[in-house]
């Protein structure tokens, strides 16, 4: 029998998105030692961040004095298995990310880029979170969300139906109805 040593610890990864934009506060938030260190007292292993067309550039690291590693890069023609792989996403707000990881059952914490004028997708992340199927949190206020949070409290999200709804605007339109 193999001692504790012998146990090879899993890999947990936050995969951390913000889209085709540039979202440097975000990747800062994730860079800076507290959440690392929150992350890290989660169990979580890996950060591997998606920094889009950012300026700012995260510090590699690999994991070392209650930190996970740390990666990144820009883009990818495809963050489908990025998600797939990931024990937590931080996403920026946009509805894309949010749906895919949503309808992958991943714990999401959503960061609303408050620096965007006219901020529609705080809606949708304020009402996802309100639903509880995800958390919502701003730059300055992600170590606390990840500090208070328990994955295992969010409810799975469940797509709706459109079909009544496109009954509803065939009828409108003078559609024949199936």
């Amino acid at each position: 029998m193999g001692d504790i040593d012998d146990i090879v610890k899993e890999k947990r990864v936050v995969f951390v998105t913000v889209g085709t934009t540039s979202f440097d506060a975000l990747v800062r938030a994730v860079d800076t030692p507290e959440v690392k260190n929150e992350l890290f007292k989660k169990g979580y292993t890996n950060i591997l961040i998606q920094m889009g067309r950012g300026s700012y550039i995260p510090t590699r690291a690999t994991a070392e004095n209650g930190s996970p590693a740390l990666d990144y890069f820009t883009f990818s023609s495809s963050i489908a298995d990025y998600l797939k792989s990931a024990s937590l996403v931080i996403s920026h707000a946009g509805s894309g990310s949010i749906f895919e990881t949503l309808r992958l059952d991943k714990p999401l914490i959503v960061v609303v880029n408050e620096d965007l004028m006219d901020n529609h997708q705080s809606e949708l992340a304020e009402e996802l979170a309100e639903r509880k199927h995800l958390y919502c949190a701003r730059p300055r206020t992600l170590y606390k969300t990840i500090s208070d949070m328990d994955p295992g409290s969010l409810v799975p999200y469940q797509p709706g139906d459109a079909k009544p709804v496109a009954k509803i605007i065939y009828r409108y339109l003078g559609f024949p109805e199936d």
